[in-house]
């Protein structure tokens, strides 16, 4: 925190604007609806400064979320999450720098620019001043473009022409578009209704399939069987590799029987929640002419992912589907499919013209701006939508036909949320996504009892995927009984899962999972907060030359990605490997694999000190005592998974304490010598749920 208070002050005086990024035959958009500035209060950012008591200041944040104080809750929150944004993104600011012309730019060497830990991202604003003239003018400078050590910025052309190599205190600073974008969001939530937001009664409505056939004479209850075989009987899928539970969903939503109320796509990994998305926008878009469908995910690639499919189908021209991107995009980044989709700022205002609108949550903000109103739009599809807070999901879901209106919610509750960077958002509830917290309360939660032929969900609401399309079920199974209730059935290619079943470095062939315990020392490198485990490190490369020597199995080193939660292990681990010319090699966090399949995944869990356990243990364990790294985790590889760490450390974690048994229990484990598990507990003592809640995600922990 001190840092940020001693570092490079903010200017004061006057300010000269620089130029933001463009492209060529951009226009000046007439925008009908200005975006608000949603300013963070003084008195909040002052109290986070000085580490006073939050919620003397907003004492809305510790009451039960509900819609009285909806609005202000969240806003209390984005507010935090936004001072934390700006004190991380303040760690770059820079003193007594000098600029060097590098074409029309001028660059700036920026320390830790290449960790991306905060992000500087294009259209992102510094601001610079002369030191020791606080009276001077500030000018403005705008990120064109990024390097791997250096920013590119525009100035004000007279900077330009008049810096000769000039020192300058530069200040950092960030977007604040998307922030402000979720500010508006839950200001206009409350026009969806409570029982949208907060809902405890479904009354079905008639379905939308029959209501366009003007046909309500033959309407059949939809928990029977004749509506069941009827629909299959009519229903004609442009997919036709859906298995029934994909069909089921596709079917539901387009009925539509539970609208306004938001219709929930279950999809535990490998399961082709994506894939049925994209058939459900195809039916819309045939079945419903007067339909317009609004999809988005929290990044880009999912949504490209989304308009490539869509491309694929061969079902929709150019003139029906856009993809919207932020005008600060790198358009090398967007994949040629997808190209002839895509919309920026030039003609944005011609969004509304087309039948399928495809963004990121952030981006569907720009519609509001355009005077596209709440209403325009039948169907929102929010995909991945448990890796959105709730204000970011809520910006697309705002745009929705009213009562009329179908939401879905696509993802899995039981994998990582969003990525927050404050303590404080997280504590009081930000990482909770709108699809974890409505899969959770009783209209919408699992009951055996009620829908045991409907994969245990009320099918007006929820339908859970099972069948997995990705794993061998030596993978499957562990994550299948600790988070899915041992429904996920093994459904993918043999010939790929199967492939590695008689590795020679497998303690038991058939079963392609090890555990390789070790008991190495976890050490930082000078005052840098980050750890790394030198003896995971040197196994984990043991196993990397196992199989890229290994002349029966060929394995490639792009179908290989290593997981471990360290930054400064990741650095390690891709340093030998360069030497070794495995490059292609992926090494990330969890994060960075959330998903994300390889055939092959290696874990290094890198945390080994033995004298931790209690509460202390339970911070120091970072990713590794979160179910929900612990489940993504293990869940990405295809036909093989290594993972390797002490397991002395990591049985006091009842999660990774269940994945040792398993592997011993099958004689999949080397290494070490064991620990006694009989005598070991959990940090908390308690037993592992069936099905976790919540879990927060660490983000210092990834450091």
């Amino acid at each position: 925190m001190s840092r940020y208070r001693t570092s490079v002050n903010t200017p004061t005086g006057w300010t000269v604007p620089g130029e933001k990024p463009s492209r060529v035959g951009w226009r000046k958009l007439y925008l009908p609806s200005r975006l608000p500035q949603f300013p963070v209060p003084e008195r909040l950012r002052d109290c986070i400064l000085e580490d006073e008591d939050i919620e003397d200041v907003v004492p809305v944040i510790q009451q039960d979320l509900d819609n009285k104080n909806y609005t202000s809750r969240f806003k209390a929150l984005l507010h935090l999450e936004e001072i934390q944004m700006d004190i991380d993104i303040r760690e770059f600011d820079l003193e007594r720098v000098n600029f060097r012309p590098i074409r029309e730019f001028l660059a700036l060497k920026v320390p830790g620019l290449a960790e991306g830990r905060p992000s500087v991202l294009i259209g992102d604003k510094i601001i610079v001043t002369e030191p020791g003239d606080s009276s001077g003018p500030a000018y403005e400078g705008y990120v064109h473009e990024l390097m791997s050590e250096d920013v590119l910025l525009r100035f004000n052309q007279d900077f330009h022409l008049t810096n000769n190599g000039k020192d300058f205190n530069v200040v950092f600073t960030f977007n604040r578009s998307p922030l402000r974008r979720c500010h508006q969001a839950v200001t206009f939530a409350v026009n969806l209704g409570e029982n949208v937001l907060f809902p405890t009664t479904l009354i079905p409505k008639l379905s939308r399939l029959l209501a366009s056939k003007k046909s309500r004479a033959n309407v059949v209850p939809l928990n029977s069987a004749k509506h069941t075989s009827d629909k299959k009987q009519t229903m004609t899928f442009y997919n036709r590799h859906l298995n029934d539970q994909q069909k089921a969903a596709v079917t539901r939503i387009l009925q539509g029987q539970c609208r306004p109320l938001p219709y929930i796509l279950f999809g535990p990994p490998g399961t082709g929640k994506t894939m049925t998305v994209v058939e459900t926008i195809l039916q819309i878009l045939k079945k419903m002419p007067s339909s317009r469908i609004l999809a988005c995910t929290p990044s880009n690639s999912a949504a490209d992912l989304i308009a490539e499919r869509i491309h694929r189908s061969e079902q929709v021209k150019t003139s029906d589907m856009v993809r919207l991107n932020a005008a600060q995009r790198n358009e090398d980044t967007v994949p040629d499919c997808v190209k002839p989709y895509c919309c920026y700022g030039e003609n944005l205002d011609l969004a509304s013209h087309y039948r399928i609108v495809i963004c990121t949550c952030a981006s569907a903000g720009i519609l509001y701006t355009l005077g596209i109103k709440a209403g325009h739009f039948s169907h929102v599809f929010v995909d991945e939508s448990g890796q959105a807070t709730e204000p970011e999901c809520l910006i697309p879901c705002g745009m929705v036909a009213g009562s009329d209106g179908q939401i879905v919610l696509a993802g899995d509750p039981m994998q990582l949320g969003p990525v927050l960077r404050s303590k404080h958002s997280r504590k009081y509830g930000l990482e909770l996504s709108f699809l974890e917290r409505l899969i959770n309360t009783p209209l919408y939660q699992r009951n055996e009892s009620m829908f045991a032929d409907h994969g245990c969900y009320d099918p007006l609401l929820v339908t859970k995927l099972v069948d997995n399309y990705r794993s061998h079920q030596a993978i499957l199974s562990l994550s299948s009984q600790l988070f899915y209730h041992a429904e996920l059935r093994e459904r993918a290619d043999r010939q790929v899962t199967h492939s590695l079943c008689d590795w020679h470095m497998l303690p038991s062939k058939g079963f392609p999972v090890l555990f390789h315990g070790i008991r190495g020392e976890d050490t930082r490198e000078g005052d840098s907060p980050s750890w790394f485990n030198p003896a995971e490190t040197v196994q984990v490369v043991r196993y990397l030359q196992g199989l890229m020597r290994d002349e029966t199995h060929q394995v490639a080193t792009e179908d290989v990605g290593v997981i471990t939660p360290y930054r400064k292990q990741v650095e390690k681990i891709r340093l030998l490997i360069d030497k070794l010319g495995m490059d292609m090699v992926k090494v990330g966090s969890v994060e960075e694999f959330q998903g994300q399949e390889r055939p092959v995944i290696i874990i290094s869990t890198v945390r080994s000190n033995e004298r931790l356990i209690g509460f202390d243990m339970k911070h120091t364990l970072g990713f590794l005592s979160n179910p929900k790294r612990f489940n993504v985790a293990i869940s990405r590889a295809q036909c093989l998974l290594i993972i390797i760490g002490n397991p002395f450390v990591l049985s006091q974690d009842k999660y990774w304490q269940t994945l040792i048994d398993y592997c011993i229990e099958n004689k999949a484990y080397t290494g070490c010598d064991l620990p006694d598990l009989s005598k070991l507990e959990d940090a908390n003592g308690q037993e592992v749920p069936d099905q976790p809640k919540g879990g927060q995600q660490i983000v210092g922990d990834v450091t």
